[in-house]
């Protein structure tokens, strides 16, 4: 019986899209290794607005559909911090993120991380940081962010700010992943002087 219960919690369209995201990753990778020139940049930014889009709607669909689960709320910010973590690796890799700006991916892949752990041992003492409108507002910053950038040198052969665009985004993507980071750390360091 417990088994029939999970099957449509693992297979409900939330999920999904969910597993689409995850999915992405490697497609988004092989884009950037395996094939030449400006489709590769196209084909790379189709994945990644895909990718995107399914981080909106798997929520907004667990929400109206009343399809939330524990399983979707574990494996949701795990896909985000791939998709971001990897097209960040690749774009510096490279060379769209280059000098200066390499800090800026620098920061944001720290906070990912920095979070995830403080997310970890704040479960263990049954503590819950909401996630606030900002949090929603950097996600969305950097989805944006590397999507131009992405698209990078093709698309700056259509608009020649392409690029620029992205790593100004960029950086205020880590300007705003520093201030969301803060509200984590705050609540893990009330909680080790508590104790």
């Amino acid at each position: 019986m417990e088994q029939a219960a999970s099957r449509p919690v693992l297979l409900s369209l939330p999920n999904c899209l969910t597993y689409a995201r995850i999915a992405a990753v490697p497609a988004l990778v092989a884009c950037f290794f395996f094939i030449e020139g400006e489709n590769a940049r196209w084909l790379a930014f189709a994945i990644f607005v895909s990718a995107g889009i399914t981080d909106f709607l798997d929520g907004y669909l667990a929400r109206a559909w009343q399809q939330q689960s524990s399983l979707g709320a574990m494996l949701d910010p795990i896909a985000d911090k791939l998709l971001v973590g990897a097209a960040l690796l690749m774009l510096v890799a490279d060379q769209t993120i280059s000098g200066w700006s390499i800090w800026a991916a620098i920061i944001i892949l720290c906070r990912e991380i920095l979070v995830s752990g403080l997310r970890e041992f704040l479960a263990e003492l049954d503590v819950s940081v909401p996630v606030t409108q900002l949090a929603k507002i950097k996600t969305t910053a950097q989805i944006i962010a590397l999507g131009f950038l992405i698209a990078g040198p093709a698309g700056d052969n259509y608009f020649p700010w392409v690029t620029t665009t992205g790593l100004s985004l960029l950086w205020i993507s880590a300007l705003i992943t520093l201030f969301t980071g803060y509200d984590y750390l705050k609540a893990s360091l009330d909680h080790v002087i508590d104790d």
